[in-house]
């Protein structure tokens, strides 16, 4: 049984506000060994299921905040950027299940630092006509490959968004959101506890499952006018009104490709405090 973890760190234990997870300050240096617990509780729960081989795919900003040094010697680590597939580098490798360690709600939505993929010059992602977080665009692209979601972390409503996403998954709330940038926070002792015991029983529904491949269409709503100009410079994407873009494509691996380009070139023309 093959594993793969994607682990983002907004949806980390004590996790909850933009200092725990800019990379370089202090609070983010603090909560590096807590974000690797969570990892090392959730590989040794996948391993008393009967997982034979975990791979985490670091998923977080630059992708290098997992302490290697500190991981569980059984895993495997991919770490830092420029993945075709980024968070989800990997899924297409015969897998027999994939954790999201770590997640969020979307952008626009409530919940402890909710975005998607940009921390705030998104304002909404659209699946296929439904709000996405980036566990619900995660979760399309594993089906294309028939890679079931066995568990999913994070806050309270994130797990609610993975009921609805995954609602075979198992899910651990390691917070409970106050506000986007407060939560009520369990100990990292109690968390790594029901995390291991949540992967173990996740194990349960590990096996691929069918393949399915269907096209699919995102729309991105950003928070200024000229991002969504200087994405809809992308062939194939359009702009639909003044802060807001879309695009189709024939696979969620497509999609997925084209949604990275249009956050790149958004992220590129920001500029300064004013967007």
């Amino acid at each position: 049984m093959r594993i793969m973890i994607s682990a983002d760190m907004e949806g980390a234990t004590g996790v909850t506000w933009t200092a725990d997870v800019a990379i370089g300050t202090p609070e983010w240096q603090r909560l590096r060994p807590v974000f690797t617990g969570d990892v090392n509780a959730c590989i040794t729960g996948l391993y008393a299921g009967g997982a034979t081989s975990v791979l985490v795919n670091e998923a977080h900003s630059t992708q290098r905040n997992i302490l290697l040094e500190d991981l569980d010697p059984r895993a495997v680590m991919l770490t830092g950027k420029h993945k075709p597939l980024s968070m989800m580098q990997g899924i297409d490798s015969g897998l027999d299940g994939v954790v999201f360690l770590g997640y969020h709600t979307a952008a626009g939505l409530d919940g402890v630092l909710s975005h998607t993929y940009l921390p705030n010059q998104i304002t909404g992602v659209w699946l296929d006509g439904t709000r996405a977080s980036e566990g619900r665009l995660n979760a399309a692209l594993a089906a294309e490959h028939g890679v079931p979601v066995l568990l999913v972390t994070g806050d309270n409503l994130t797990c609610d968004d993975a009921n609805d996403y995954a609602p075979h998954a198992t899910t651990v709330a390691v917070k409970e959101c106050v506000s986007r940038y407060a939560a009520i926070c369990k100990p990292p002792a109690i968390t790594a506890q029901e995390i291991t015991t949540a992967a173990t029983t996740a194990m349960t529904h590990a096996g691929r499952t069918t393949a399915t491949t269907t096209p699919h269409r995102i729309e991105v709503e950003f928070d200024a006018s000229h991002l969504a100009a200087a994405a809809a410079v992308i062939p194939t994407v359009d702009q639909i009104d003044i802060r807001t873009v879309g695009f189709n494509a024939t696979t969620m691996t497509d999609a997925m490709k084209a949604f990275k380009i249009v956050t790149a070139i958004a992220s590129g023309a920001v500029e300064g405090s004013y967007g």
